[in-house]
């Protein structure tokens, strides 16, 4: 990874230096995707036992995931891990039901009473990757909003592994979380099925989760269809942005890098430092650490794309994480606070030198299913209000009305629409005439 210099970089070559791995090949991708989806649309089940067959090497008599299944998982998993997960599930939701959306009611005029209520959206898909890893933290962040919005019906989707099993600790969380409803499907397949229903499989108002290029590309096309679910946002491949000042431990740094790289070829890191003392000696910490890393492969692919960049300042380096918009921004320097209010754009920021990104795909209790391919300047990561929906109400008696029926008659004139003037001047004029 060499080091480049900021300053001396033109605007293509800063473009260059800030381009996703993934958004290299888009119409490829595009087009791949797009027959996967035709073709489980067309075909349903026999499509994703085709499709399971091709990608997942398993052939499976049936998706949804058994009682039998589900008790062989209880009994196999480790209790130091079930313990792990009990620990981590309580810190989410603690957070999560703290941040989910209240009930508002607030008297805007005298007699005019305007509300927002919140109603749990009717059937969700979860998807939980399991490509290179299973993730059962992924079961986590996204069973644990769906519990506490209680969304009615909620289907959630994992790879099978080779064995034609999905994943024990997946499972278990799925059941902690109070979802019945897991199918042992993977990649653009499973978000068809949710997306569009199969025999199999429950069609969905709303996809979540991250995974692949294969898996994001898929959401973006199904949320585009007329007749398509929502989606939470577009979460794929895993990515980081670590600011760094001279008091980092470079091997701080690079233990943070590479717990993104490792994600998968895709993934993409990016170090920003103001000095060039501190870029050398993260790049000698990563070498180290690479040699260690079972999944040293995988990562040093994903490394061979990503960036190591110096700054003339912290406050440029903010600014241009801001034009990158991270999906986890680490500001390993002295004084993180000092910065934080000039971050603009990124999915989950991670403050000083005690706080690695890995307390946050795990357990300190946010989301870690956040916006990638820098849709951080617009999108938000799941939360509970990922899970609901806010609706509006207004109550107003006859005093409101006298009140700000004028208003909204002069608005209306305003606007040429005599219907919406009509609306309410017949009904000041009804109140006029009881008085």
């Amino acid at each position: 990874m060499p080091v480049l210099d900021w300053a001396a970089l033109d605007a293509a070559a800063r473009r260059a230096a800030l381009r996703r791995p993934v958004q290299e090949r888009g119409e490829e991708l595009g087009a791949g995707v797009a027959r996967i989806l035709d073709q489980v649309r067309a075909d349903g089940d026999a499509s994703l036992r085709a499709l399971t067959r091709r990608y997942d090497g398993c052939e499976l008599a049936a998706f949804a995931v058994s009682d039998a299944e589900f008790a062989a998982a209880e009994a196999a998993l480790d209790p130091a891990l079930k313990q792990a997960i009990a620990e981590a599930k309580a810190r989410i939701e603690a957070f999560h039901r703290a941040a989910a959306p209240q009930a508002v009611a607030v008297e805007t005029a005298p007699g005019v009473v305007c509300e927002r209520v919140t109603r749990p959206i009717a059937r969700v898909g979860l998807y939980v990757p399991a490509g290179s890893a299973p993730l059962p933290s992924t079961a986590l962040m996204l069973g644990v909003p769906a519990q506490i919005a209680r969304n009615p019906q909620v289907v959630l989707c994992t790879p099978a592994g080779k064995d034609g099993r999905a994943d024990a600790a997946v499972l278990h969380v799925a059941r902690l979380c109070g979802i019945e409803k897991v199918y042992k499907l993977g990649g653009a397949q499973a978000i068809a099925a949710m997306a569009f229903g199969t025999e199999s499989v429950p069609a969905c108002d709303k996809l979540f989760g991250p995974g692949n290029s294969w898996v994001t590309e898929a959401k973006r096309q199904v949320s585009a269809l007329p007749d398509g679910p929502a989606i939470d946002m577009p979460a794929g491949p895993s990515e980081v942005l670590v600011i760094a000042d001279a008091s980092a431990n470079p091997e701080f740094i690079a233990a943070d890098l590479l717990s993104q790289a490792e994600h998968g070829p895709d993934s993409q890191v990016l170090l920003l430092a103001d000095e060039r003392g501190v870029l050398d000696a993260a790049r000698a910490a990563l070498e180290r650490q690479l040699a260690l890393l079972p999944r040293a492969d995988i990562a040093r692919i994903a490394l061979a794309k990503s960036r190591l960049i110096r700054v003339a300042s912290l406050a440029e380096a903010v600014a241009i994480s801001n034009d990158y918009a991270p999906e986890h921004l680490i500001l390993n320097v002295r004084r993180p606070r000092a910065l934080l209010p000039k971050v603009e754009n990124a999915g989950s920021v991670f403050l000083g030198a005690w706080s690695p990104e890995a307390v946050g795909d795990y357990c300190s209790g946010t989301n870690h299913v956040l916006p990638t391919y820098g849709y951080a300047r617009a999108w938000s990561g799941v939360s509970v209000a990922s899970f609901v929906k806010q609706i509006t109400v207004q109550e107003l008696c006859a005093d409101g009305l006298r009140a700000i029926g004028p208003s909204a008659a002069t608005l209306a004139r305003a606007e040429s629409l005599d219907a919406h003037e009509r609306a309410v001047t017949l009904r000041l004029a009804a109140l006029e005439s009881k008085s």
